[in-house]
């Protein structure tokens, strides 16, 4: 597995394309808006650089490794010679049905594809194709570049052969494997959202402040940041989606979105991608700033 192709320039896509071009992988990056090839391609330098700083890479390897990276504006022409495409485009169902729909088009017949979705079903996403057995789920973590888990998830007819080989690969890239089946949320976000949805439904009901609720999660928890400013940091609207899914595909109402999440999307409070959530980010410093309308 030598051609691997990225499609979408994000957050994810840029980290994967990352890992994978320092890796020694040559990887085409794909996306309708050159602009964002741009703004990934930045991305990765301005991280690299940081891993020279921090004394883990060369400027030999970075110049190695952003020479493993080609962009491409044209779906057809970026998988073209791939063996593996990995699918990191926004969090919508239609999207990256369509999606998968055009690369099984486009893509060569032996190419794997795969979905970095974090929650949406690899089955369903593998049925609008002729190859759903090789269609598998590749959930990566962000940031890409420092997390080490990949949550591996089977479709329903994902081959145990196809299986094998991405499980090998992210054992190449330096990741940690973890395989799981194709339920709604898979293991990672069917543990996580419910508990970011009760630190908003604490919120919500006056139990306590944000600060508080963050503090009692890190200190008494140990992790590493509270559930509230790790939503802030998925993105709101990113975790409202995925609470659907699950609320959906269980149809069990210990998974409904809290009241407060929906209206916080709704407003346009989306985190830090947006410059506000339970916290402010518009202050121009690292400090953690409870945002005005919760203090």
């Amino acid at each position: 597995m030598n051609q691997i192709a990225v499609i979408g320039g994000g957050t994810m896509g840029n980290g994967i394309v990352h890992v994978f071009a320092q890796n020694g992988y040559k990887v085409n990056l794909i996306d309708v808006k050159q602009e964002m090839l741009d703004k990934a391609l930045a991305t990765i330098t301005k991280n690299m650089d940081r891993q020279i700083a921090k004394g883990s890479l060369s400027e030999e390897q970075k110049t190695a490794s952003l020479n493993n990276i080609k962009t491409f504006t044209q779906l057809q022409e970026g998988v073209a010679t791939a063996d593996l495409v990995i699918e990191a485009a926004t969090e919508n169902t239609a999207i990256k049905l369509q999606l998968f729909r055009d690369l099984d088009q486009f893509a060569p017949e032996h190419c794997i594809l795969a979905s970095n979705t974090s929650s949406i079903s690899i089955t369903k996403i593998a049925s609008v194709t002729k190859r759903p057995e090789k269609v598998i789920g590749m959930h990566f973590m962000n940031p890409v570049p420092v997390m080490k888990l990949v949550e591996v998830i089977e479709g329903f007819k994902t081959d145990k052969n196809i299986t094998q080989q991405i499980l090998e690969l992210s054992t190449a890239l330096g990741k940690i494997p973890a395989l799981t089946q194709d339920y709604p949320g898979f293991i990672a976000n069917r543990i996580l959202m419910p508990m970011i949805n009760e630190a908003i439904q604490s919120l919500h009901e006056g139990v306590a402040e944000v600060n508080e609720i963050d503090t009692i999660m890190k200190l008494g928890m140990a992790h590493p940041m509270g559930p509230l400013q790790l939503a802030d940091f998925i993105g709101l609207d990113v975790c409202l989606a995925i609470l659907n899914v699950l609320h959906e595909g269980f149809g069990n109402p210990k998974y409904a979105p809290c009241p407060l999440l929906v209206n916080m999307v709704t407003s346009g409070d989306l985190g830090i991608k947006s410059g506000r959530g339970f916290y402010d980010y518009g202050h121009g410093t690292k400090d953690l700033v409870v945002a005005p309308n919760f203090c």
